[in-house]
């Protein structure tokens, strides 16, 4: 399933409107008037599933947004989540109440006319996947269907419980929702129409024939039921019932076997049943002979069941490739600046390719090997969670040299020094009462049920730049993430400009938190740190302490009161913390930059919390992963679907206060794709661990093995001089919560 997540917040303001629209297309809508005097907000989280449905959660400001015509495509369905809203459709105007639903077809006329800041859940409901379940094609008119009572409570429930696990819901779990959904369209719009769907019966025949197209629904297995078994459950004759299907404009035989024939169509193209014979699935679903089955099955739609699977899968791989192969994005010349030496040869909204010098290391990449450059918007980034349902917001071959921006997650703990004037910052840490451009921060639910916390609970913290698709890369292969270089990312405030900074935090999850050696106690302790903004100078580079403060209770935009450090990207309000300027005077701390996190997405389904770190890489924490060095990380998806994020300035051997000093940077990487079936012989075949090598410069210092193994120093120092990767997995031992 694709998920796609945009903002115009990654836009200048002169550009929102045309990038709304964009976003809108596809959904089916046009914005025809945006708000008159307010700057124009929007964010939207989209899917789309391999079998055409498109599912959307959008929140804006005030406008209106008019169904775009498009005869034979989509019916929409819109769940009003929150605000003011008013369907105009047939030249009525009717109120819109918050959890009611609005369902039009594509070549009906119809807008929502929104007077506030508005949230709602979009859906884009196939033709086909309605008319399939229907006597004669499905006629929709624009309506609107009350969510406060009857079977439009239901549905209504059904969309909002959609909306809020429509993220962690992988592509064979979404495949008997999206049938649901069809079931529920046809049963709560059916009767709305005022012809209904079975012109010619009265109002009475109506009612019987809708209670046996139920049962027949109810009993498609079974391959005796006939007209005698429904004339027998209506207490009606045979005959009744024949008439009732004639004046439909059909007979029981055929709706019988287009029933059954959708049915085994669904099943034929859903993954789930790829295991199940052709021959039982007609069984399944009450045909006798698998010949006469097939017969019917290729007249109903042009071709063999068999064939018809065969397309099916083909069509889910080109989706599949498609999904990790789908190109650039659009719009980089806006928001990015070539480096200066290399010429553009193409352009993304938030990267850029460019011409990079040839491998000299005796590979062989597939064409010139390019420069990209990521950058961190709240477009490019997940927090919190990996997912292996995450769109890729980038594409390299192997050989390719990426830089990606990297952000920390505790750059709200000094707004003006770690986020003010940097668009990219202030795209990801945007959170006012009205909007949070990245709502999801962690794996936990959307509605905040278990500690209300906010969206994501917080159950993972590290803010991740990516993913980034390797094209070639299947599950069994190994990626190579060869850090090239670090740079730290300077201050874009006029106060501080061309600067660094970081925050390190004496947390509640940090063994210092009560064992801190004067009063009060226990209490969370930030430091905000400024940093040598050249660390290419890393023997002399250093971080010293700007001032500290005692965190306090912390109210969000949302108004969700945090009495400690138990969320991330919380702003800080500092009218409400005591500055202490006076401390650790000449201190100074060796900067050892580097990311907490590389990974690649997890095999497992769902959202995977950010904090421990696992087979696929993650939350490492190793200071020796820096610069020079390389991680070997077991591919468990196509694509490989690469993420780099938890910068950090400099770290011991853990992080025993809760955090190292947390600052954003920026890293060049060299991404190279290790078959499966060129793997015998080197170190890292058969690999099911991340595992981490030294730079190769030909020396390997003791500090950089003391803690790979609890050996004595000139053995490890032996050891490591033997081989060029480390013999343990990557990552030392951290305790980490929210925030770390």
């Amino acid at each position: 399933m694709d998920l796609s997540r945009f903002t115009t917040e990654s836009y200048p303001e002169v550009a929102r409107a045309d990038a709304w629209s964009d976003a809108l297309d596809p959904l089916g809508w046009r914005i025809t008037s945006g708000p008159s005097q307010q700057t124009l907000h929007g964010t939207s989280t989209s899917h789309a599933s391999s079998s055409g449905f498109v599912f959307a959660a959008l929140a804006s400001v005030a406008q209106t947004l008019e169904l775009k015509s498009h005869p034979g495509d989509s019916h929409t369905i819109v769940l009003h989540l929150d605000g003011d809203a008013m369907l105009v459709a047939g030249g009525e105007r009717e109120r819109v109440a918050v959890r009611d639903i609005v369902c039009a077809s594509p070549d009906d006329s119809a807008s929502l006319v929104f007077a506030s800041n508005f949230r709602a859940f979009v859906v884009r409901v196939p033709r086909i996947a309605i008319n399939a379940r229907l006597l004669s094609p499905f006629s929709l008119r624009a309506a609107r269907l009350p969510g406060d009572t009857g079977i439009g409570y239901v549905f209504s429930g059904f969309l909002a419980s959609l909306a809020e696990s429509i993220e962690s819901l992988g592509e064979n779990e979404l495949r008997p929702l999206e049938l649901a959904l069809a079931e529920f369209l046809v049963a709560s719009f059916a009767g709305h129409e005022h012809k209904g769907v079975f012109g010619g019966l009265t109002p009475p025949q109506a009612a019987i024939f809708s209670r046996v197209c139920r049962y027949i629904e109810s009993n498609l297995g079974d391959p005796d039921l006939s007209v005698n078994m429904l004339a027998l459950e209506e207490r009606v004759s045979p005959r009744y019932v024949q008439k009732l299907f004639e004046a439909a404009g059909q007979n029981f035989s055929t709706y019988l076997r287009s029933r059954r024939l959708e049915r085994c169509r669904a099943e034929l193209v859903d993954p789930l049943y790829d295991k199940i014979s052709v021959s039982d699935i007609c069984f399944r679903w009450g045909f006798n002979d698998p010949a006469h089955f097939s017969r019917v099955f290729r007249e109903r739609y042009g071709a063999s069941p068999r064939t018809f699977r065969h397309e099916a899968s083909l069509a889910i791989a080109r989706h599949l490739v498609h999904r990790i192969s789908r190109g650039l994005p659009v719009n980089a010349s806006a928001l990015l600046q070539a480096k200066q030496g290399t010429a553009v040869i193409g352009a993304g909204t938030n990267a850029e390719i460019l011409v990079a010098p040839a491998a000299t290391d005796g590979r062989a990449p597939r064409g010139k090997p390019r420069h990209h450059l990521l950058r961190a918007t709240a477009n490019t980034v997940h927090w919190g969670f990996f997912s292996h349902d995450l769109k890729p917001v980038l594409e390299v071959e192997s050989g390719d040299t990426v830089t990606i921006e990297a952000l920390t997650q505790h750059a709200a703990d000094d707004w003006e020094r770690m986020i003010g004037g940097d668009p990219g910052a202030e795209s990801v840490f945007h959170w006012t009462a009205d909007r949070k451009n990245v709502d999801r921060r962690g794996a936990g639910p959307m509605n905040a049920s278990i500690y209300g916390r906010g969206a994501g609970e917080g159950f993972g913290v590290h803010i991740c730049t990516g993913p980034v698709a390797v094209r070639g890369a299947e599950p069994g292969d190994v990626l190579e993430v060869r850090i090239i270089d670090i740079h730290a990312r300077r201050c874009a405030n006029p106060k501080f400009l061309g600067r660094a900074f970081g925050s390190n935090a004496a947390a509640w999850w940090g063994f210092h938190y009560r064992e801190l050696l004067t009063e009060p106690k226990p209490r969370e302790v930030v430091t905000p740190y400024e940093i040598d903004p050249n660390l290419e100078n890393g023997a002399t580079a250093s971080a010293r302490a700007v001032y500290n403060y005692r965190s306090t209770p912390q109210r969000d935009p949302f108004g969700v009161m945090h009495p400690t450090i138990d969320y991330p990207g919380v702003p800080v309000d500092h009218a409400t913390v005591v500055e202490n300027h006076d401390i650790l005077k000449g201190v100074t701390i060796p900067v050892r930059p580097h990311f907490g996190v590389i990974a690649v997405a997890p095999q497992q389904q769902g959202l995977i919390d950010s904090v421990p770190p696992s087979s696929f890489g993650g939350n490492l924490d190793n200071w020796r992963v820096a610069r020079g060095a390389s991680v070997y990380l077991p591919v468990g998806v196509p694509g490989a679907l690469l993420s780099i994020g938890d910068p950090h300035a400099s770290q011991g051997d853990s992080e025993l206060c809760g955090t190292a000093i947390e600052c954003s940077l920026t890293g060049d990487f060299e991404l190279v794709l290790h078959k499966k079936d060129a793997l015998a012989g080197r170190p890292f075949a058969d690999l099911s661990y991340p595992l981490w090598r030294p730079p190769t410069n030909g020396s390997c210092t003791a500090s950089a093995t003391r803690t790979i193994s609890p050996n004595s120093a000139r053995a490890r120092k032996a050891r490591c001089t033997r081989s060029p990767l480390s013999t343990r997995p990557c990552g030392t031992p951290s305790i980490k919560r929210a925030g770390s």
